[in-house]
């Protein structure tokens, strides 16, 4: 899920609208709901934020350093006009990248996925997790996971569902948590059905390819990866 701040509604729908033309979830926020927002925002939920988008709006160098503290997603700038003074403001507030519009949500999910990639490999962190076995290995940069050494296609939300459970592993999530980090959604009331469903079909794969399930479910805790 993508954030989008604007002070212009009309601008920042824009990009929402072209994120989901991309399959990618993104909503959009005033800046004067941001600081709300970050303090509403359960832990859980800010990890599955995959990038900031920081549009016109007033102090942005402010916060996006109280983003910073909280997130590790990318935060990309948009500029209207070129300015070195600004940009290296920007910068120095713990912007990760300045872009000058226009530009397309493509080009945004591009220069996102290149500053996680460069932020793994500073951290010296895998981008991808194994299971206990060795034999499923699950993908955080959006490829099918793998067993025994071959790719497991999944449904773009089943595979998301994975990534996210993959992410906390160890640690239980809500199917209301799941609902808002795989469809971006925090205002919906949250279908647990389309949840529970997704993650049936997900949790029968597995089992079929492993022999075992690598996901556990307790009911009012949620689900855990544990393999």
């Amino acid at each position: 899920m993508y954030i989008v701040v604007d002070e212009r509604e009309s601008v920042a729908a824009q990009y929402v609208q072209g994120f989901g033309a991309e399959g990618v979830p993104a909503r959009g926020l005033d800046v004067s709901d941001i600081r709300t927002w970050i303090d509403a925002t359960p832990p859980q939920d800010l990890e599955a934020v995959q990038g900031f988008v920081i549009g016109d709006c007033a102090d942005r160098t402010a916060f996006t350093a109280a983003l910073r503290g909280l997130s590790r997603a990318p935060i990309i700038a948009l500029n209207e006009t070129r300015s070195l003074e600004q940009t290296l403001a920007l910068f120095t507030a713990g912007i990760d990248d300045v872009v000058r519009k226009p530009v397309h949500v493509r080009e945004i999910i591009a220069r996102a996925g290149a500053i996680r990639r460069r932020t793994n490999r500073s951290d010296a962190k895998p981008a991808s997790t194994p299971d206990k076995s060795g034999r499923l290995t699950v993908h955080a940069d959006g490829r099918d996971p793998e067993i025994d050494g071959q790719s497991l296609l999944l449904p773009r939300r089943e595979r998301d569902i994975l990534d996210y459970l993959a992410r906390n592993r160890g640690r239980p999530v809500t199917k209301g948590q799941i609902f808002k980090a795989v469809y971006g959604d925090l205002d919906t009331a949250v279908d647990e059905s389309v949840v529970e469903g997704h993650i049936s079909k997900l949790r029968k794969k597995l089992r079929m390819r492993l022999g075992y399930d690598p996901i556990e479910a307790k009911r009012m805790t949620g689900y855990t990866f544990v393999g």
